[in-house]
């Protein structure tokens, strides 16, 4: 059996942009639905969303019939969590509040076998290698490997370009949200100045070869930040958009309800 393909990986190498969703449900169900609209990937949330191991192998296979790519973030960059995640067959990493060159380097050991890394052998008890039916696993799997750091804070922003250094790291993602709360707009994830900030480290993601990525739902922010280099981009997140269509499906019956707000920006 060969071992399967990162094709979203393979997407960015080849700098096509992939237009992906945010999933924080936590649930197959919505997770399946999700993955027959054709996005071309699914971000499998374990930081804010309620989802654990199990959880998230339960969407892995809900997913798997479909051609959208599944990406998981774990609440945090743990080297064990990490290599429980790779055994159920995840190959795409997203790692929240990675602040140095140091920690980044740490992360991409952690994604990879010896020598070039710590990752623990154990594949054939895994889904990862299909459990021993993948030929030459161990062997091949590093290749497959795609890690995605997420910079949001002040000091992660300010080291980006010794991040962008470390070989591995094959895309950075920019959190809106808590990168404007480490400037000091708490809750103003499209100040001026941080949609600006995003944009001069898209562009030197893009200059340093690599991928960047942002979640936005605000269509014209989302094009300045394609033109900037932006080449993994999540234009929604499942729960608000469930929480916006039945607030205004209830609205057309009833005039005097409570409208939530739904942000636009993450």
């Amino acid at each position: 059996m060969n071992i399967p393909v990162n094709h979203f990986k393979e997407g960015l190498q080849a700098g096509q942009t992939l237009f992906g969703l945010w999933l924080g449900l936590g649930e197959t169900f919505s997770a399946e639905i999700c993955a027959g609209a054709g996005f071309d990937w699914l971000l499998i949330d374990a930081e804010h969303g309620p989802n654990d191991l199990r959880s998230i192998l339960s969407q892995l296979q809900a997913i798997a019939p479909y051609t959208s790519q599944p990406v998981v973030r774990p609440p945090q960059g743990d080297h064990v969590l990490i290599k429980q995640l790779l055994e159920t067959g995840v190959q795409t990493l997203l790692i929240p509040m990675v602040d140095t060159a140091e920690q980044a380097a740490g992360l991409v050991e952690a994604m990879r076998y010896p020598p070039a890394g710590i990752r623990g052998v154990g594949s054939a008890l895994a889904r990862a290698s299909r459990w021993g039916r993948v030929d030459d696993y161990a062997a091949l799997a590093n290749d497959q490997m795609c890690l995605l750091v997420q910079v949001e804070t002040k000091i992660g922003y300010e080291n980006l370009d010794a991040i962008l250094a470390v070989e591995g790291v094959n895309g950075v993602f920019f959190g809106s949200a808590d990168l404007a709360a480490s400037y000091g707009f708490l809750g103003q994830s499209t100040h001026p100045e941080i949609v600006a900030a995003i944009e001069i480290g898209l562009k030197k993601v893009f200059a340093a070869g690599k991928s960047g990525g942002v979640l936005c739902s605000d269509k014209s922010l989302n094009q300045r930040y394609l033109a900037a280099g932006a080449r993994f981009v999540a234009v929604g997140v499942d729960a608000l958009l469930l929480a916006g269509a039945t607030t205004e499906l209830l609205r057309t019956y009833k005039t005097d309800s409570m409208i939530l707000p739904v942000a636009t920006s993450y």
